[in-house]
Order: structure tokens, then sequence, then C-alpha cells
């Protein structure tokens, strides 16, 4: 068995035995709370209910269950299941120092549980520290950070050792206490004043020590790749979120404030661990970060703005701002600071972490004008990457566009990650290329709005690829046009110069020598005479294969329907059975017919030699202004790593001398069709 398959088991039974018993835990501080007499001397010596921190440990409890049924060797669902622990035992301790300690005496246990409450608790900020200076690997950070670590834990144990130790006089209200109750119970006999002293150095060792972690948080997410990062980013987001309840927090003073911040203090960090466990995609991090960012940064400008206005105006006027005219000033500061302020902090923040995406009409403006004042080609796929990788705020993109010969043209920005994930780049439904993205990080993650910029993008950059590779092709096609024809030319010369010149020289020769020996040699002349016949029909022979390459002579004698089905049954002899069909053409401009025939021809000598199919069907129809032709076949395909050949170059060359297109596809069903469309009108009806 698998060792987490093996770990299971006892996982899903601790889960659920924690959360019975931190559950067990609130409904007995409940009913506790709702039992204690306010005004008596134990709810005077313990200020606070108890049943809210027993709800966040039945939460953390909650959540540790999560983590342990979802991954059993997850160090963090063991320590958050100690912590929801740790926080019930604190606040059943509370709840039951308050209902025990009574006016006349104490009931059984009431000194073990202020003992608990007053001095075990100083542990729980270790606890919180700990969680946040492990997650997620189980250890500390590497090098320097690891001792940073280790002091942290070790100081902050040390800080609450001593506030287990130290007496608690002057430190507690001074309420008066049946004699049974000893709030000392445990601790050492030190001097008030040392005792003062430890307390508060302990205070600022746990303030010290909790930054110190949430520091650390900060360290390990600039470090951490992959998953880890993802997991961190849920856990730096709590931080944040920490720091803005801290501000607000202490700018605020609202009765009740302090215990719910620190029960969103302590909750936060735990659900960021949870969802960075269980499920780090659940939703866009990356905007959620963003936004608290915004208002942590704009609670303490505030706050610090309020400070600075209020210290100002009572320096200056004293005591002599009445009720209207500081509602006055709050809404000045309000409509001049405030607005402004808030809407420049969110746009910042939005493009330093989301990238531009929220102002896609500059971000496609930029583009096009980047792209009108750089060449043709690699530099703007460059300049395509470079926009979507900057309106993403994405650390790798990739623009790869195929071209007609099978060469693929790739521009990149970035160092590729790991996994990657791509969106097709089209051009009028056709796709041209690819748009290639890393395939984790929140930063991936698209809204509506998100995709409909990059959609933009694409198409910018599907113009982009595609008029590059037009305007290369077009180049490429000229080139080859011009080569093509003079080496016709040159063919036609060799041949007419090095083969019927010699020939026919030859046959005048004969027929001279024929002449001057017809009166004295008559059957040497004769002879001479058949051989200057034969001379002249192989010239005839060699006449008519020049004009063959030319044009086809069959389809001046039967049209262009019957010299494909002249064509079809020489093949047939040992080949496949071919089929051709006439949808109704009517007369073409030469240069289509031409055309037509060369591709018809090429596409199933294609099929013949290396198809082994054993039908093939030509079909041909005119719509549109366009001859349409197709040629099935049932034969073996094409292989998915089958580079274009000569062939295939030669039909979609023909075809697009005429402004036309060939496509090869291989259905599902098998074989392989070979489909041509030639534009009929406005076509040249010149012969080559």
């Amino acid at each position: 068995m698998h060792p987490s398959g093996a770990r299971r088991p006892v996982a899903l039974w601790a889960a659920g035995s924690v959360v019975l018993v931190t559950l067990a835990a609130f409904v007995a501080t409940v009913l506790l709370d709702l039992h204690t007499d306010t005004a008596g001397p134990g709810a005077q010596l313990v200020q606070g209910w108890g049943w809210s921190y027993a709800l966040l440990g039945l939460l953390l409890a909650v959540l540790a269950a999560l983590v342990l049924v979802r991954s059993p060797g997850q160090g963090i669902g063991w320590g958050l299941a100690l912590a929801g622990l740790f926080w019930s035992v604190d606040a059943l301790s509370q709840s039951y120092a308050r209902f025990a300690v009574r006016a006349d005496d104490a009931l059984p246990l009431a000194n073990l549980a202020l003992w608990s409450f007053n001095r075990l608790g100083a542990f729980l900020p270790l606890a919180g520290a700990l969680l946040l200076l492990l997650f997620p690997t189980g250890r500390f950070l590497p090098g320097r950070w690891r001792i940073a670590g280790w002091v942290t834990t070790i100081a902050m144990g040390l800080a609450a050792l001593l506030v287990v130790l130290a007496p608690a006089e002057g430190v507690l209200p001074d309420v008066a206490l049946p004699p049974e109750v000893d709030v000392d119970w445990g601790a050492l006999p030190l001097p008030t004043g040392l005792s003062h002293g430890a307390v508060s150095a302990s205070i600022a060792v746990q303030v010290a020590g909790l930054l110190s972690a949430m520091l650390a948080v900060v360290v390990r997410y600039r470090r951490a790749r992959g998953l880890d990062r993802d997991r961190m980013r849920w856990l730096l987001w709590s931080v944040v979120a920490i720091a803005l309840v801290l501000v607000v927090s202490v700018g605020l003073e609202v009765r009740g404030l302090g215990d719910a911040a620190i029960f969103v203090i302590m909750l936060l960090p735990a659900v960021a661990m949870t969802i960075g466990v269980v499920d780090p995609q659940l939703v866009a991090i990356d905007d959620l970060l963003a936004r608290t960012l915004v208002y942590a940064a704009l609670a303490a400008a505030i706050l610090l703005a309020d400070l600075v206005v209020l210290t100002a105006l009572t320096a200056v006027l004293d005591d002599s701002l009445t009720e209207r005219q500081l509602v006055l000033v709050v809404l000045f500061v309000s409509v001049l600071l405030y607005a402004p302020l808030r809407s420049r902090l969110a746009r910042w923040v939005q493009t330093l972490l989301l990238g531009k995406r929220s102002d896609p009409y500059d971000v496609v403006a930029s583009l096009a004008s980047t792209l009108e004042s750089v060449d043709e080609g690699p530099q703007q796929l460059a300049a395509v990457a470079r926009a979507v990788a900057t309106a993403f705020r994405v650390r790798y993109v990739a623009v790869e566009v195929d071209r007609g010969d099978g060469e693929r043209l790739v521009a990149t920005h970035g160092a590729r990650p790991t996994q990657v994930r791509s969106t097709p780049i089209l051009f009028r439904g056709d796709e041209v290329g690819r748009l290639v993205l890393p395939a984790r990080g929140p930063r991936s993650r698209l809204s509506r709005r998100d995709e409909q910029l990059l959609r933009d993008l694409v198409r910018q950059a599907a113009t982009a690829a595609r008029t590059s590779g037009l305007a290369e092709e077009v180049q490429r096609s000229r080139e080859r046009l011009v080569s093509a024809r003079e080496e016709e030319r040159r063919r036609i010369r060799r041949d007419l110069h090095d083969g019927l010149g010699p020939v026919l020289s030859g046959v005048v020769f004969q027929l001279e020598s024929a002449r001057l020996l017809v009166e004295k040699d008559p059957a040497t002349a004769g002879v001479r005479l058949r051989e200057a016949s034969r001379t002249v029909q192989e010239v005839v022979a060699d006449v008519r294969r020049l004009v063959h390459d030319l044009r086809p002579p069959a389809l001046d004698d039967l049209g262009l329907v019957g010299a494909l089905r002249q064509l079809a049954g020489q093949l047939e002899r040992g080949g496949p059975e071919i089929a051709v069909s006439d949808g109704g053409i009517g007369p073409l401009p030469a240069a289509v017919e031409v055309a037509a025939y060369r591709i018809v021809a090429e596409a199933l000598t294609n099929t013949v030699r290396h198809a082994r199919a054993e039908r093939a069907d030509v079909r041909l129809c005119a719509t549109d202004g366009a001859l349409r032709l197709e040629v099935a076949d049932d034969g073996s395909g094409l292989g998915a790593d089958v580079q274009a050949g000569v062939g295939l170059r030669s039909m979609r060359e023909r075809a697009l001398e005429l402004g036309g297109r060939v496509e090869v596809a291989c259905p599902p069903s098998g074989g392989t069709v070979v489909t041509a469309t030639l534009p009929i009108a406005g076509t040249a009806g010149g012969e080559r």
C-alpha cells in the first residue's frame, strides 16, 4: 500500500476527533458564558468572552480536517489541528475562569483555568508564527533565514515562558477574590518591577517575532517557484490583510475591535494555507491581493492624513474647532485627498501586479502603433510577444507562426516555464499560428475581460503574422516564377538548339544527298529518303513533347474533364480505380485549365505511388466565380510528421499564381483529400 494511503485512515480519524473536541469546547464555552455573572469577580478578573476564541479553534480544526482529508501527509494539517486544540483549551479556560470565580468561593479547577488562560496562552503567538515560518515545506528557509527562524522561535518561546513564570501582581485588574483563588499559581517569586518588565519585554518579543515571521513569508514567496509560489501567494495575501487589520485596529479605538482583530489575524493565515494546499487556483488571487494592497495602503495613507490634519488643526485652532467645523474638515479632506489617492493607488497596484490588462484600449493602441514602426516579420512578432507580456504581466510569451513551406517563425519573451498552454492564432477562420503562455500561476487565469483583450492582441498578431507571411510568400512566388520562366526558356532553347537544330540540319543533308543520287543511284537515294523520313518523324515527336509541356493537347481536343478522364484511364493501369465527375463547369480560361490539370495530375500521381489506395475520386464544380476541384482517395493518408514535398509545393504554387489555394487534409475516416480553389473571374487566359 502507498504510504499516503496508509496514513489516510489515521488522518481521517484524527481530523474527525479534533473537530468533535473543538465543537464540544465551543458548545461548553457558549453555555458557560451564558451563565456567567458579568458583574462578578470572575468576569472582572478575566475580561472578554471565551466563545469567540472557541469558535476560532473550531474553524481551525475544520480547516485542518480539509487539509488532512485532501493530503494526509501534509504537515500543515497537523499543525492547524494542534492550533485549533490550543485555542479551544485557551477559550474554555477563559470561560470557565469567568464562571468559576465567585464572590465568596471558587469552583474546582479555577486556579488551573486561570493559569492556562493567563500563562499558557502566551504560547499562542508562537504557534501562529511557526505556521508562517514553516509553510508550505515544513522547514525554515535556508541560509541566514534558517538562523533567523530558529532565533525567532527560541526568543518567542522564552518570552512566553517568562510570562508563565512571572507573578501577575499589578498586571491583572485589582479585584477582590475569594481565598481559594491564587492568580500566581505556579509562578516564581520575582520582584514587582521585574515582573512588569518581563511582561512588557515578552509582549515586545512576541510582536517582533510575528513581524519577523511575516517578513519571512515575503522572502519565501519571492524565492518560491511553481506550485509553492502559488501557495505562498495566498499566504502573502493573508499577511497583507493582517497588516491592514493591524493598521485599522491601531488607528481606530472601537470597543470590541481588539478581539475581532485577533480573531481575523489568527484565522486568515490558516484559511490561506488551507486554500494553498487544497486548491491554489480557487479564485484569481492576484485580483484579491491587488485589492488588499490597495486598501492596506489606503488605510495607512488616510489614517496618516487624518492624523496630520487633525494635529495641525488642533495646534492652530486649539479647542475652538466645533463639531460642524470638524465635519467640514473631514469632508474637505475626503474629497481632495481620499478619492484621488485611492484612484492613483488602485491603478498603480493594479499595473504592478496584473499589468495593463485593466486598460485594454491603451494596450491595443500601443501595440498597433508599435507594429507600424517596426519591420515586418520577426520584429513584429517580437512586439506582439512584448505587448502580451506587458498587458498580462506574465514571465513568458511565445508567438509561433506557421509558414506555407513548413517553416515556423517563433518570437519569445522571457524564459520558458515547465508547463505552458497555447491559444490558436486565427486569420479569417484559418489557424496561422499559436500564442504560448504559462500554464500555471494566477496571472495566467483570465477573466472574461482579459480573454477579450487577449483576443484583440491575438488578432493583431494574426494580422501581423499573415501580412508578413503573405509578403514573403509573394516575394518567393515571384522569384520562383521568374526562375521557372527562365528555366523553361532555357530548356526550350536547348531543345531547339541542341536537339531540333542539328536534326533538321541532318535532314537537309540527307535530302540534298538523295537529290544528288536520285539519277545515278536510285536505291541509295531511296535509303537516304527513308532515313530522312524517320528523322522528321522523330522531330515531330519532339515538337509534340514540347507542345505538351507547354499545354497538354488533350485540353484543346477533349476539354478539361475529358483530359482528366484520359489521364485517369492511363493511371488506372495497374493502379487504383479512378472516377472523374463533372458538376457542370462550363468554359474556363486557359490558365485555369492548365493549373487544374497539373494539380489533379500531381495529386493522382501521389495517390498511385504512395497512398496504396483502391479508389480515388476527382470532383469538379464551379461556384461563386471559382473552380473547385477535389481529389479524394481511401489510402493510408499522411503522417503527422510528413513535411511538404516538391509535389505539394508545386500544387500550392500553381494555385497561388492564380490567386487560389490548395488544402490537404486527412479525415478521420481515412485517406487523403486534396482540395483546390481557383478563381475564374478576372483570370488571365494566357497559357503556360
